[in-house]
């Protein structure tokens, strides 16, 4: 597993609920207090057992702690560049949708050796879209709901997001959008802000 993976779960627990339970998840997983780095490999094995060990820390299940997740790479002020980043996808979250399958090559381009899920769009109609997510790595299409849900607060879009399972290792993401400017969303340039100096 891409050491990006691992390296963003002890962020979002560092970040969201502070060191002293960060080393408590250490501790169960009998790992060294330095964490994870970057740009270095680690075994799927790992990753798993960092992911259950960190949702019976918080009490979560799994797929509520990565839905979780997901919604921090966007959300969590220290992450405002990936947030800039999917805002160039779109002025509308109707239209950031319509470019969501273009996402992981996108991300291939900066990292090429980070495995992202593979997202197809399978339906569409005036106000629905419907994704077919290959769900690998395991829990990506958690990330990715917690992720779209959190972006489309971003755009201030009302949105009404299902994740089931489908054939095989695909999962199928239902997006609903009942009003586009629901309400004023996060502000966002393309110029980025001002800066003095």
């Amino acid at each position: 597993m891409h050491g990006l993976i691992n390296t963003t779960l002890q962020c979002f627990m560092r970040d969201t609920y502070g060191d002293a339970r960060w080393a408590k998840v250490l501790c169960a997983l009998h790992l060294d207090a330095a964490g994870f780095e970057a740009m270095l490999s680690y075994e799927d094995e790992l990753t798993a057992r960092l992911v259950s060990a960190i949702a019976e820390e918080l009490g979560r299940l799994p797929g509520t702690l990565l839905e979780d997740v997901g919604h921090y790479l966007v959300s969590h002020p220290r992450r405002e560049a990936l947030r800039r980043l999917l805002r160039f996808s779109g002025r509308s979250f109707r239209d950031f949708l319509h470019a969501l399958d273009e996402l992981p090559d996108r991300v291939r381009l900066a990292v090429p050796d980070l495995e992202l899920p593979d997202i197809d769009l399978k339906a569409v109609d005036e106000n629905r879209i419907v994704f077919a997510i290959r769900d690998k790595p395991p829990g990506a299409s958690h990330v990715l709901l917690g992720l779209l849900r959190a972006m489309s607060d971003d755009y201030g879009a009302l949105a009404i997001l299902d994740l089931t399972k489908g054939r095989g290792d695909r999962d199928l993401l239902s997006i609903s959008v009942a009003q586009d400017r629901f309400s004023a969303g996060r502000a966002f340039s393309l110029a980025g802000e001002a800066r003095t100096g």
